[in-house]
């Protein structure tokens, strides 16, 4: 299949998932997101790809929602737009379900959604260029996409908030030490390191690989359904409030906001 937004090639065993929108950053509106759920569904029937690579054109992963997007998928009846919503979900859940071993080969910036997709893959390479953010407190809403566990897992509750209650921009040296990043890397060996990362897998008797990931992702995320199904309603109750749209002008103004918990 061709994608609009992504590119898909395969070496091997080894499949490559670059996204394609570098003069956006790799932003992320619903027709991306819709391709990414679409290509990570489709290894679903590849009895031959061993480990899938996700990475970033030009200069950064992802710099999560694209802000100039028009919105017009989400301007229909509420009860739809709850629905589609959950495009970011569903995208993350089709992530973390792909039954292969999954690499972030990651480079510059991964914020918001593109950080959720960096926490979502099994392992994350990343170069010497590159942080992670979550910019949704800035702009008053919540984390969503369930992805706040993600992160949790990873770095504990304390520095969970620190970056998603927070909003805390932290560099490839510090995402190394905290454990997000696996390894770390020059931006020029980025690619071969996560290739090399890949043939390691790659050597390992599938069937077993394939049922230890699984296991190891309901260990360290079984009680994710039972909480964070309410993410979205979160999201669009914050998006109500008086505070949103101060956080918004502030953040577009690059000026300080004032906010009265309405």
């Amino acid at each position: 299949m061709t994608y609009k937004h992504l590119n898909l090639r395969h070496d091997g065993p080894i499949a490559v998932v670059e996204f394609a929108r570098p003069d956006k950053a790799n932003a992320l509106h619903y027709e991306h997101l819709a391709e990414i759920e679409d290509v990570c569904l489709g290894f679903r029937d590849s009895a031959e790809t061993r480990v899938v690579i996700f990475t970033g054109q030009g200069k950064h992963f992802s710099s999560g929602a694209d802000l100039t997007d028009s919105g017009d998928a989400y301007k229909v009846p509420l009860v739809l737009r709850r629905r589609r919503m959950r495009m970011g979900e569903r995208t993350i859940e089709a992530l973390l379900n792909v039954d292969q071993i999954t690499i972030a080969a990651w480079n510059g910036a991964a914020m918001g959604g593109g950080a959720c997709i960096a926490t979502a893959c099994d392992f994350r390479v990343g170069a010497d260029d590159c942080f992670i953010q979550y910019p949704e407190i800035d702009i008053g809403v919540n984390l969503m996409w369930k992805s706040l566990p993600l992160i949790l897992n990873l770095v504990g509750p304390a520095r969970a908030k620190r970056l998603v209650a927070g909003g805390e921009r932290v560099h490839a040296e510090t995402l190394l030490d905290w454990g997000v990043l696996d390894e770390l890397v020059s931006r020029s060996d980025l690619v071969d390191t996560a290739l090399a990362m890949a043939e390691v897998y790659v050597a390992k008797p599938p069937v077993a690989v394939q049922m230890i990931k699984q296991s190891t992702n309901q260990l360290a995320n079984a009680l994710n359904h039972a909480i964070m199904h309410m993410d979205v309603d979160q999201n669009m109750f914050a998006s109500s409030t008086e505070d949103r749209a101060v956080a918004v002008k502030a953040y577009l103004d690059k000026t300080k906001p004032e906010f009265s918990g309405n």
